[in-house]
Parts: C-alpha cells; sequence; structure tokens
C-alpha cells in the first residue's frame, strides 16, 4: 500500500468518525458546534488560514461602504458558521430530508416558472453557486421526481468522492466529473435530459469576463454554449437557510428560490451571445446572494484572474504573491 493510498484512508477514516458525530448532533447542538468553530477561525492569530482578509476583501470590493469593519467581521463570522452547519447537514440530510416531511423543511419562492420549465418538453440547466445550501436545493429536485446530471469536480481523494458521489445519488441524480464527463453530459443532454451547474467558479484565461458585484470575474462559456446548441432554459436558482426557531422546528428550514428563467431564444444569435447569456445568469447570482451575504463562499478567489493579463504575468504574480 502506497503512503498516498494509506493517507487517502486515514483522511476517510477520520471523516466517517466525524461524520458519525455530526450524524447523531441535534439543531441546537449543531449550531453550538458551528459557532464554535467559526469563532475560532475569526481569532486574529488564525485569520491567516481561515483566509480572513480575502474574505474581507472581496465583501468590500463588492459592496463598497455599503458595510462597516464590524458588519463585515459579522458576515465573515457568519459565513463560517454557515459552512460548517452546511457539512453537518449534508452528513444528517438522508435522514432529516423525505419526501413525506419536505413542506416541514422548505418554502419554495417563485415556483411556478420553475415547474413550467421542467414540464416543458425543452432541456433545462438548473444553476446556482457556493451559495446557500446548494446540496439540499439539488436534493430537493430529486425527491420530486425531476432528477438531473449534477456536474462537480472529482475529489483528489477516492473513497471521499466515492462517499459523496452515491451520497448525491440517492435521491436519483446522476454524478458527472467536471473534468473528465464531458461524453457522458452529452450523451444525457442528447437524450433530453437536465444538468445541475455551479456556475461561479473562475475559468482562468479561457474564461469569458462578465461583471459579478461590479467587477470583471472570468466565468466559463461552457454553460451558455451548452444551452444554445441545446436549446436549453437556465433556471437560476438558490437555497438559503432561513432563521432557526428551536420553539417549533423540528429540523432547519430553507428557502428554494428562483431568482430568473433564462430563455436563450431570447438573445440574438451574434459573436456576443455567450457573453450576453452568461452576463445574465451571473446577474440573477448575484442578487440571489444579496439576499444573505453571509451564506456566499466569499473566502472562493472568484476574481483571481484579472482581464488581460497574460499567463506568464500570471506566473509572475503567483510567485512573487508566494515570495511576499
Amino acid at each position: 500500500m502506497s503512503l498516498t493510498n494509506l493517507r487517502h484512508l486515514l483522511e476517510y477514516g477520520l471523516f466517517r468518525l466525524f461524520a458519525c458525530v455530526l450524524g447523531v448532533m441535534s439543531v441546537r447542538q449543531t449550531v453550538g458546534f458551528a459557532r464554535g468553530m467559526a469563532w475560532i477561525l475569526t481569532r486574529k492569530p488564525i485569520r491567516r488560514v481561515s483566509r480572513y482578509e480575502v474574505a474581507a476583501e472581496n465583501i468590500r470590493n463588492s459592496f463598497g461602504d455599503q458595510y462597516t469593519e464590524g458588519q463585515i467581521d459579522a458576515i465573515i463570522h457568519g459565513m463560517w458558521v454557515h459552512l460548517f452547519r452546511l457539512v453537518a447537514e449534508v452528513v444528517q440530510l438522508p435522514r432529516k430530508m423525505t419526501l413525506t416531511n419536505c413542506r416541514e423543511v422548505i418554502v419554495f419562492r417563485n415556483r411556478r416558472p420553475v415547474l413550467e420549465a421542467l414540464c416543458s418538453g425543452r432541456r433545462v440547466f438548473i444553476l446556482g453557486g457556493h451559495f446557500g445550501n446548494w446540496e439540499v436545493s439539488t436534493a430537493t429536485f430529486g425527491l420530486f421526481g425531476f432528477p438531473m446530471g449534477i456536474v462537480a469536480r472529482k475529489l483528489d481523494n477516492p473513497y471521499l468522492h466515492k462517499w459523496f458521489f452515491e451520497s448525491r445519488q440517492q435521491t436519483g441524480h446522476r454524478l458527472y466529473d467536471k473534468r473528465g464527463g464531458w461524453d457522458g453530459m452529452v450523451e444525457l443532454l442528447r437524450a433530453g435530459g437536465n444538468l445541475g451547474l455551479l456556475c461561479d467558479q473562475d475559468a482562468g484565461r479561457r474564461g469569458v469576463f462578465v461583471d459579478f458585484f461590479g467587477r470583471p470575474a472570468s466565468t466559463f462559456k461552457s454553460i451558455a454554449l451548452m444551452a444554445l446548441e441545446y436549446d436549453a432554459l437556465l433556471v437560476v436558482g438558490y437555497g438559503i437557510r432561513l432563521p432557526d426557531d428551536f420553539s417549533t422546528a423540528r429540523w432547519v428550514r430553507y428557502e428554494i428560490g428562483c431568482e430568473e428563467v433564462i430563455d436563450p431564444r431570447d438573445f440574438e444569435f451574434d459573436r456576443d451571445t455567450v457573453r450576453a447569456v452568461t452576463q445574465r445568469y451571473t446577474e440573477a447570482l448575484e442578487r440571489a446572494i444579496r439576499r444573505a451575504p453571509e451564506q456566499y463562499f466569499w473566502v472562493h478567489r472568484r476574481w483571481k484572474t484579472p482581464p488581460g493579463e497574460t499567463r506568464r504575468a500570471r506566473s509572475v504574480r503567483k510567485k512573487a504573491g508566494k515570495a511576499a
């Protein structure tokens, strides 16, 4: 057994032990655990490790003078609380949310246009971002009989990847590797299937630059290109955690919402169509994030690729940053 495989097994074993503990926690205990971890990660000695300044800079650049430094600190603390709760809820999801109790767990904002899109006979791309609990959002569609292909990056640890792969397929979805599942996605689309994708990842120099919170952000062209080729409707949605009510609710409640349904047929087909479609769904995602900014993954380097920068210049910049 190689050292790499041994490390993967150790990581997986620790994760399963951690998952067992999370799995038996009540909502109150989960909240307490998440708040404790968030408190640790926002302390000054730990901030470099937790990329606090990255998150703070992203929030300042995205909202301008809307928030004070104290409010920015509260948003980052809330982000970490949200992320630790998200991990726990992913583990707890199979036993906490079923078709029989989903009305106790979720409310669906702007549901009609989503149902019209799913029943239109056309392909549908459900788009979201690293915002809210995207796992609950996708599970909801599976429970209601609308399975889709979920596009995600393959984890480096094969044992962890297998666990997440199987957990995501429990509600009927099929998982495709972001970097090697193109043939499977094409086969699904040709058969009339739907896709679920996260649309807020940096695409490097090959992406199309669109405005996201007032700044150019490199975004993958593939979503718009596939939507145009397969005549797919784009449903931009979200799943945000609602305020806790421990007096009545037995579990966490979420608002699953549709921010906008985008029809590529509404765009004139020319050299800027891909950019226009990409800008449209990016703006919709931004509006959704503004509903609950503390539930967005601000430590993600969404704007790390500056427009117009050459690969060589980027390499020099990265080396300079490491040296500093």
